[in-house]
């Protein structure tokens, strides 16, 4: 499991531009987080997604969130995501556990 105290300052400086993570929180450029272990991609009620998202067909994990932050295009060619990812393991890892924890 990463840090979630790195985690959460990654979140601060590479996502909250376009992302909440807070449970029915508001969502901005990109979807609200909340909620998101378990939950389909292309999935939060409420939010525009492209149609990649909406028929990729995963369920949000820590191994499906990995994949996706090292290069979200890659893995969901379509997206309209423009974050080009998190190259060290060591941040997805902090990011992915601050997630966790924060979107319960």
């Amino acid at each position: 499991m990463g840090d979630t105290a790195k985690g959460a300052k990654l979140f601060k400086q590479r996502c909250a531009q376009c992302h909440t993570y807070e449970q029915g929180g508001a969502h901005k450029v990109g979807p609200n987080l909340g909620g998101i272990f378990g939950r389909q991609t292309g999935q939060a009620p409420g939010f525009a997604y492209t149609e990649a998202n909406q028929k990729k067909g995963i369920t949000w994990n820590e191994e499906t969130l990995d994949i996706y932050l090292t290069n979200p295009k890659k893995y969901i060619p379509g997206t309209k995501m423009v974050f080009p990812g998190l190259k060290k393991e060591k941040d997805r890892q902090a990011l992915i556990a601050f997630l966790k924890e924060a979107t319960a």
